[in-house]
């Protein structure tokens, strides 16, 4: 059976005359890297402040670990949302111990575990203000990671970073999900870094959530394809998968169906359309990236 790290159910949060997050149904399987993609102001961080505990919804419900009563269970959540507060003048190891202590983490081992797990232990007394921006990240998950979190919520993690600072992140994230079997939410609206590492995605636009997806779904919708307009999809559709075999066909409009297969070989697909008295008007082969499906669903494929 499939166990739910987070299950919301129309969560709703108004802000006066601001709607943030507008009837949110979210699922988080465990074991998910689940990438929470949409534009600045979008409404990700208000959510996640929301499932941390950090705001209340004005409706809706929330699920953690399958509980309604959940108040225990954010004990198993860790967090790095907005700008996390470190302090400038002490080392990495000083921070760690005062929120060790802050969090009522009893483990004083912990503080060494997490300093080697984020690569931060040979840093010594280096002051945490002339920390790189990618240490100051990897020092936040630290603190987040002190108390063994099964949920770790992340926002805009790879923000601000250079490429290697990112590429060690992005490493971490995947160590994290399968070395420690923790799930992650991930927030950015960076979806060509996250698809490297994600298992499941949801996007969201002006505060609602308007896909959820796997990873492979969101592959196979950025496959090459072609789209072929006709006078009846329907029946278009119909002809390619009983005579051709083609499963990788769906209808976009009653006069156009995108199909995933014959891609280089079209023309076979175009004769079959017309010899079964088909009106074909026109046959364009696509294939589109991650960024331009990203596009075309939060801005109607404006561009960024």
């Amino acid at each position: 059976m499939q166990q739910y790290v987070l299950q919301t159910q129309n969560l709703y949060k108004k802000y006066r005359d601001t709607v943030a997050v507008n009837n949110v149904s979210m699922n988080i399987r465990q074991g998910d890297i689940y990438g929470f993609i949409g534009e600045n102001g979008a409404g990700k961080t208000t959510f996640m402040r929301i499932i941390a505990g950090l705001a209340e919804p004005t409706e809706g419900t929330i699920k953690l670990f399958g509980n309604e009563d959940f108040q225990s269970d954010r004990q198993k959540i860790g967090c790095t949302i907005e700008n996390p507060t470190l302090y400038k003048n002490m080392t990495a190891r000083e921070n760690i111990e005062v929120f060790r202590r802050a969090f009522g983490v009893r483990d004083t081992r912990s503080t060494d575990n997490v300093l080697h797990l984020m690569d931060l232990d040979d840093t010594g007394q280096k002051r945490v203000g002339n920390f790189s921006l990618g240490m100051k990240q990897r020092l936040a998950i630290a603190i987040a990671l002190l108390g063994k979190p099964k949920f770790l919520i992340l926002d805009e993690p790879i923000n601000g970073l250079d490429p290697v600072g990112i590429q060690e992140l992005r490493n971490l994230f995947v160590r994290l999900n399968q070395e420690q079997n923790i799930t992650l939410l991930i927030s950015s609206h960076i979806l060509g870094e996250l698809s490297k590492i994600a298992t499941r995605y949801g996007i969201i636009h002006n505060g609602s959530l308007v896909a959820e997806l796997s990873s492979d779904e969101l592959q196979m919708r950025c496959e090459r394809h072609v789209d072929i307009r006709v006078d009846c999809a329907d029946r278009a559709a119909e002809i390619v998968k009983n005579q051709l075999g083609i499963t990788k066909c769906k209808v976009v409009s009653p006069h156009m169906i995108s199909v995933g297969e014959y891609v280089d070989k079209s023309e076979i697909v175009n004769e079959t359309l017309i010899k079964n008295g088909i009106v074909l008007f026109e046959a364009t082969i696509h294939q589109e990236s991650l960024e331009d499906y990203f596009n075309t669903i939060i801005m109607g494929g404006k561009g960024k």
